[in-house]
């Protein structure tokens, strides 16, 4: 006979660390501040935020398109962030801001993104997840969507994490 498998209780942030997640990755990393890049939702899996297309965001003037670079620094925030809510849920017995602390080593080794799709619209969504977090090194996946839900862009990261 096989014992039977328990599930772990799912992780609540406090409202707290949602606060403090969301003033780093918003108000303190600055570049994240020029792509507007906004938090929306956040779990210890996944975490989705949005961007509103601006002028200053334009990679070509003609077609109203956003900029490769905007699509590629986001993702990589994206992932980052993922990252540290995964970390953070890793180490729920810690107070806040010594989770908050973790952060500080977090650094990308790697990113790939595919352009899918032209990034034609008003309002983009990011998501992204973590595929596995090892002591050293985290590893993640991201998507860039439309806003009815198309993926215009994908991308996937390693990042270092001690």
């Amino acid at each position: 006979m096989h014992a039977k498998k328990t599930e772990a209780a799912p992780v609540a942030f406090e409202p707290e660390f949602i606060a403090a997640i969301k003033q780093l990755s918003e108000e303190l990393i600055c570049f994240n501040q020029v792509l507007g890049l906004k938090l929306d939702h956040i779990t210890p899996t996944e975490v989705t935020a949005h961007i509103d297309m601006r002028p200053q965001l334009v990679g070509h003037f003609a077609y109203n398109r956003i900029h490769g670079g905007a699509i590629s620094a986001g993702l990589d925030a994206m992932g980052g962030i993922a990252l540290m809510v995964a970390l953070a849920a890793k180490h729920m017995d810690e107070p806040v801001l010594q989770r908050m602390q973790r952060f500080a080593k977090i650094g990308t080794i790697d990113l790939r993104v595919d352009y899918l799709r032209p990034g034609i619209g008003e309002r983009f969504t990011l998501r992204a997840e973590v595929l596995r977090l090892g002591s050293r090194v985290g590893t993640t996946r991201m998507e860039f969507l439309g806003a009815d839900g198309t993926l215009l862009s994908a991308g996937m990261a390693a990042y270092i994490v001690s």
